[in-house]
């Protein structure tokens, strides 16, 4: 989950020069729920977020210690302190019962980010290891409840996207040195082994979360993707690669040219808080912006299997230091932002991000929100929700929402939209009240 400005609301890349990776080869796997990915993402587990668990970090609030991330949680801690206190929360965050309940809510898959850490420290990083027990417990429950999982490299070393949750707040300085990538290298190693070892749960590993495109190189990247693909392809050869796109426009990908690739899906996330031109939106322009994704995610979806690994309900970003630890919103101009101020006179962060205080007309548009989101990301290869859940933020809170009736359960429940798949879902037709075609 991003918590700093990015350069679009959607970017997805365009590979049409793979071999092998046809979508129609799609059909063929993606677990026990079918060919359409409808998942969620077990954010905050391995990678801490203070936006996710606040409890956490509370203890710093107001202080002057800088406390705002994995990295700085544990250098403040020290090593014993932090491997204590994060034992007790992977023990707690994510639970049997979670994972009962998202089976039971209708879907099919779990997303599993976690640093580079738990496979590789060196003398210097204040991290703490012990995540592995943790997650093939995880791994194991997802397998008694007939869930699938992919495993996200989130955070690698020196930081890919300068996000808290890539481990470590501030600079981009993941493609600096040759360590760095061979280390990041190293931890695919470690979930590509797990990926063998729960070769009928693990569907896929994710060479790595966001690279942030801003802070890199484009070769680099490429360069990365081609040996995360061969390390990862010769320990567990049936498993699926997942590749971001960097935030990229599809006309940057053109020349990208890797003959003999398959069973590659491409990642893309979609937020609607994080800049200008989604974050201003009306309730209808966010349906109908929507919309518009819809149309790229099947377009690109034609080329190269399309997955939107991270969306939320949010159309403001007012979820208590989403925007970094002690920061405020654009929403209501407590964030110093482009607007000098906020979205519009008056706004504010009161009630935004609790169910109890959304009135009918809130609800309902929630409701509307959530299917036309399902139905875009549908027309590609499928979803993952950002978040299972969350202490305080609900509109980021899946299990919250779907059990409250502002998500469809079963996904397939739709109240609002009337899509036909005619036989192959990436050419998915909407028709709802808000698209046309």
């Amino acid at each position: 989950m991003r918590a700093l400005a990015r350069l679009s609301a959607v970017a997805v890349v365009v590979f049409a020069t793979f071999t092998g990776s046809s979508p129609s080869d799609h059909l063929r796997r993606f677990g026990n729920g079918g060919d359409i990915i409808r998942g969620v993402n077990l954010g905050g587990l391995f990678v801490l977020e203070p936006w996710i668990k606040p409890s956490l970090f509370k203890q710093w609030e107001g202080s002057n210690a800088h406390v705002v991330d994995e990295w700085t949680y544990c250098a403040t801690l020290g090593k014993s302190e932090c491997t204590s206190r994060l034992k007790q929360h992977w023990s707690t965050w994510v639970t049997e019962s979670d994972i009962s309940t998202l089976a039971k809510l209708g879907l099919n898959h779990i997303r599993i980010p976690i640093g580079y850490w738990a496979f590789t420290v060196k003398d210097g990083e204040p991290y703490v290891q012990g995540q592995i027990p943790y997650l093939k417990q995880v791994l194991e429950w997802a397998r008694k409840y007939k869930l699938n999982a992919v495993l996200d490299l989130h955070g690698v070393p020196g930081s890919q996207n300068g996000f808290d949750n890539s481990g470590k707040l501030g600079e981009i300085g993941w493609q600096r040195a040759q360590e760095n990538i061979d280390r990041s290298i190293q931890a695919l190693i470690g979930l590509a082994n797990i990926a063998a070892q729960y070769s009928d749960v693990v569907d896929a590993v994710e060479a790595v979360n966001e690279p942030a495109i801003w802070g890199l190189s484009k070769q680099g990247i490429i360069d990365y993707y081609k040996r995360a693909y061969s390390t990862v392809r010769d320990i567990a050869p049936g498993v699926t690669i997942v590749i971001h796109d960097a935030f990229l426009s599809p006309a940057e990908w053109n020349d990208l040219n890797v003959q003999g690739w398959s069973n590659v899906i491409l990642d893309t996330h979609t937020y609607h808080v994080f800049v200008k031109d989604r974050l201003t939106l009306s309730r209808d322009d966010h349906l109908k912006a929507t919309c518009q994704d819809a149309a790229n995610v099947r377009n690109f979806n034609t080329h190269l299997w399309t997955v939107t690994g991270e969306w939320s309900l949010a159309t403001t970003d007012c979820a208590r230091w989403l925007n970094g630890f002690g920061k405020g919103a654009r929403w209501d101009g407590s964030l110093p932002w482009e607007m000098n101020g906020p979205v519009y006179p008056g706004a504010t962060c009161a009630g935004q991000t609790s169910i109890g205080a959304w009135d009918s007309s809130t609800r309902g548009f929630y409701r509307q929100f959530a299917e036309a989101q399902m139905d875009a990301y549908e027309a590609g290869s499928g979803w993952f929700f950002w978040n299972f859940k969350t202490e305080e933020a609900d509109d980021w809170n899946y299990i919250k929402l779907a059990q409250n009736g502002l998500i469809p359960n079963p996904p397939t429940d739709r109240h609002y939209s009337r899509y036909s798949l005619d036989n192959a879902h990436w050419n998915i037709k909407l028709d709802s009240p808000w698209c046309h075609e």
